[in-house]
C-alpha cells in the first residue's frame, strides 16, 4: 500500500518503512507525527483519489532526526547597476520514517521510544561541564548562553581552548555559529593566561 502525501508545499509518494526528508516539522527525535494531507491512496490496482484530500486517511511517521541540508549559494546580479548580492542558505529538514498508512480515521500508535525520550533532558541538564569546570565567562565576550554552548560541545576548561589550533578554531566557529568571535576576542591567548592563573 502507498500514499501520496503533501507537506511543506511538496508531494511525496510513501510506503510503510520509507525514509524521507521533508521541510522542518515541529517535534523531537522519537516523536510520532501524523501527516493529514493525503492526496491519494493506492493498494495494488485499487486507487483512491482525494478531492483534494482522501477522507479519513493519514500517514503516521516517526521523527528520526532534525538536521540541515547542504548549503546552497544564492547569487543576485543586476547588470550595469553595480549590484551583486551573495548569500548562503541551509534548509532545515526533518528526517521521517513512515510507520503506517492509516485509513477510516484510524489513529497512530504511540511512540515506542517514550522511555528513552524522558532520559534525554536529564543528560542535557547535567552536561559534561559539571563539577570541576572552569568559569568560561571570564573570557571576553562569553556570557551564560555561549558558556552553555561550549559545555554542550565538550569544552569545559581554559586548557582545552588554549590548545586550539587554526583548524579547531574554524571547526568551533562553524559548529557553534560564533562568526569569527574566537579570533576577534582573542580567546586562545586569554585562555592560556587564565589556565596559568594569571
Amino acid at each position: 500500500m502507498y500514499a501520496v502525501v503533501k507537506t511543506g508545499g511538496k508531494q511525496y509518494r510513501v510506503s510503510k518503512d520509507d525514509i524521507l526528508k521533508v521541510e522542518r516539522l515541529p517535534g523531537e527525535a522519537g516523536d510520532v507525527i501524523t501527516l493529514e494531507d493525503v492526496l491519494m491512496l493506492g493498494d495494488g490496482a485499487d486507487v483512491t483519489l482525494g478531492a483534494p484530500k482522501v477522507d479519513g486517511a493519514s500517514v503516521a511517521a516517526e521523527i528520526l532526526e532534525q538536521k540541515r541540508d547542504k548549503k546552497i549559494i544564492v547569487f543576485k546580479k543586476r547588470r550595469r547597476q553595480n549590484y551583486r548580492r551573495k548569500a548562503g542558505h541551509r534548509q532545515h529538514l526533518t528526517v521521517l520514517k513512515v510507520t503506517d498508512i492509516l485509513t477510516d480515521g484510524a489513529k497512530p500508535k504511540p511512540a515506542a521510544k517514550k522511555a528513552t525520550k524522558k532520559e534525554e533532558p536529564k543528560k542535557k541538564e547535567t552536561p559534561a561541564a559539571a563539577a570541576g569546570a572552569d568559569d568560561l565567562k571570564l573570557l571576553s565576550g562569553v556570557g551564560p548562553v555561549l558558556e552553555t554552548k561550549l559545555h554542550e560541545a565538550g569544552v569545559t576548561s581554559f586548557a582545552q581552548i588554549a590548545a586550539w589550533g587554526p583548524k579547531d578554531i574554524e571547526e568551533f566557529d562553524e559548529k557553534l555559529s560564533f562568526k569569527g568571535r574566537i579570533e576577534r576576542e582573542g580567546w586562545v591567548e586569554q585562555a592560556k593566561k587564565l589556565a596559568k592563573g594569571e
